[in-house]
């Protein structure tokens, strides 16, 4: 075998050897993104129904304002607050627990979708004041709630010592 040919060989085997790695790194890759769309999908499923179970236990009207989407929408933003600072300033956690509870336990259970449907309803039946009343307080309600989850925590944590 000439130098020359045994170059190309050892250059041949670098090649296909950084290719096998590239592959086997494309392949974990796309095991991670399975492993997080799957625990989003359970979690999502999951917070979907305490969503419906608390549309059994406080039912809306037809036409009466939405007290229990509001609600709903209410406790997961603290929940929301609370969690993403504890996981975020406060302990370590498995990575999939983020995706998992955040992203879809209260992904699932909050619901800005059927907020979007309760102005509409509100609005179709005539009641644009409770419509814009319930627009502006559902926004204002979350973002209060995400905020006071966030402080408390923080203390919370920083009493600790954390």
């Amino acid at each position: 075998m000439s130098d020359g040919s045994s170059r190309h060989s050892v250059a041949t085997a670098a090649v296909e050897a950084s290719t096998a790695e590239q592959a086997r790194r494309r392949r974990e890759v796309h095991v991670r993104h399975f492993e997080t769309l799957a625990v989003i999908a359970v979690g999502g499923a999951l917070g979907a129904c305490a969503r419906y179970a608390a549309t059994l236990l406080w039912p809306t009207g037809k036409d009466a304002f939405p007290w229990t989407t509001l609600g709903v929408n209410a406790v997961g933003c603290l929940i929301i607050g609370v969690f993403l600072v504890a996981i975020t300033e406060g302990f370590t956690v498995h990575r999939l627990l983020r995706p998992f509870f955040g992203t879809g336990v209260l992904g699932g259970f909050t619901t800005f979708s059927t907020y979007c449907v309760d102005i509409e309803r509100l609005a179709r039946a005539d009641r644009a004041g409770a419509a814009l009343v319930y627009l502006a307080s559902t926004v204002l309600v979350a973002l209060a709630a995400a905020k006071i989850g966030m402080v408390a925590t923080r203390r919370i944590l920083a009493r600790r010592g954390m």
